[in-house]
């Protein structure tokens, strides 16, 4: 399995339920998932997404 991996950050400023509402609207219309999430000791929130990587077989 291949996995196509992406990552975010978010300053503290952005309370929680922005966060959650941005991650869900990549989920939504991305195709991504949360692989990882950490949160730094300044409050920076470092995302790890990630999605399936679907290859192609080409057909005669």
């Amino acid at each position: 399995m291949v996995w196509e991996f992406d990552k975010v950050s978010y300053s503290r400023e952005f309370p929680r339920n922005v966060v959650t509402k941005l991650l869900v609207e990549r989920a939504e219309h991305g195709g991504w998932e949360l692989d990882r999430v950490r949160i730094g000791a300044d409050g920076t929130r470092r995302v790890i997404l990630r999605r399936k990587i679907i290859r192609a077989v080409r057909t005669a």
